[in-house]
C-alpha cells in the first residue's frame, strides 16, 4: 500500500527525529550531575510498593524472546508491522552490542553494596548501558508506531507507556542506572524509526502470508515457542506468562497455516 510506505517515510521529518535527545540529554545530565545513584535508589524503593510479579513481566516486554511473542499475532493482522519492529530491534541490538562491551560501565551491583537495593535473581556487575531490555521494548514498539498509518497512530501513543515502565522494571529489579534506561529508549526510538523506513520499501505482495518473509517469521515463532517453554527468561516468576505466550504463537500459527491454503478449498 503506497499510502502506507509514504507514513513510514513520513518519519524522516527532522523535528521527529530529534525527540529521542530528550532522554539522551537526561540521561548526560543525571550522569555529570552525579545524580546516578540518588535517582536510581529512588526508583529502587519506591517501585517496592508494586509486586516483583508485575516488575518481572514489565521486563518480559523488554526481552527479545517475549515481546516477540507478544506481537506475534500481527503475524496474521500487519505483517508489515511485526517485520518493522523485528527490523527495529536487530538494529538496536547490533548498536547496543557495540556499545555496551566498548563503555563497558557497571551496572549498581558493581558499585553499591548488595544489601543498599532491591534486586531480583543473580546481581550484574558490568556493561550497563544502554539498557539492552529497554531499547528493546522501545526499538519493537517505535517500529510497531512509525511503520503504521499516521491517521492511526494517534490511537497508539499507549505502547509507548508500556515500553516506558519496562524501562522502568530495569531499575525496579536493581539490574541498571536510570541512565542506562534513557540511553536505551533513545537509541530504541531511533532504531524504530529506521525500521519502518526500511520496511516501507517492501512491496505489499511480498508480505502475504504464501510469501518467504511471512513464513519465516513463522519459523521464528516456531522457535520462539522452544525458547519459552524450555528456558527461563528473566525471572521463574515469567514462567506463567511464557507459557501464556506459547499458546498465543500456537493459536496464530495454527490461523497462519490455514491462510496457506487457496481460497475455496
Amino acid at each position: 500500500m503506497a499510502e502506507q510506505r509514504k507514513s513510514a517515510l513520513a518519519v524522516a521529518s527532522l523535528w521527529v527525529w530529534c525527540i529521542p535527545l530528550i532522554p539522551l540529554g537526561l540521561a548526560i545530565a543525571i550522569y555529570f550531575g552525579e545524580l546516578q545513584t540518588p535517582t536510581f535508589l529512588f526508583i529502587n524503593r519506591y517501585t517496592q510498593v508494586l509486586p516483583d510479579t508485575l516488575w518481572t513481566w514489565l521486563t518480559f516486554v523488554g526481552n527479545g524472546w517475549g515481546i516477540f511473542a507478544l506481537c506475534f499475532p500481527l503475524l496474521l493482522l500487519a505483517p508489515r508491522l511485526l517485520s518493522a519492529g523485528l527490523l527495529a530491534s536487530l538494529i538496536g541490538g547490533t548498536i547496543s552490542q557495540i556499545i555496551k562491551p566498548f563503555l563497558d560501565l557497571p551496572r549498581p551491583a558493581g558499585v553499591l553494596a548488595l544489601e543498599d537495593f532491591y534486586r531480583i535473581g543473580e546481581p550484574l556487575l558490568h556493561r550497563a548501558m544502554p539498557s539492552g531490555h529497554t531499547l528493546t521494548a522501545f526499538a519493537v514498539i517505535s517500529g510497531i508506531y512509525f511503520a503504521s498509518d499516521r491517521e492511526k497512530r494517534s490511537s497508539l501513543w499507549w505502547i509507548f507507556i508500556i515500553a516506558s515502565f519496562a524501562g522502568i522494571s530495569r531499575n525496579a529489579l536493581g539490574a541498571h542506572w536510570l541512565t542506562d534506561v534513557l540511553v536505551g529508549c533513545a537509541i530504541g526510538i531511533w532504531s524504530g524509526m529506521l525500521g519502518a523506513i526500511l520496511v516501507g520499501l517492501i512491496p505489499d505482495a511480498q508480505l502475504a502470508a504464501n510469501k518467504i518473509g511471512p513464513r519465516l517469521l513463522a519459523l521464528g515463532g516456531l522457535v520462539t515457542i522452544y525458547v519459552l517453554l524450555t528456558q527461563t527468561l528473566d525471572s521463574e516468576l515469567n514462567q506463567p506468562l511464557q507459557y501464556a505466550c506459547a499458546a498465543l504463537i500456537s493459536i496464530t500459527l495454527a490461523l497462519f497455516i490455514k491462510a496457506q491454503k487457496p481460497k475455496g478449498i
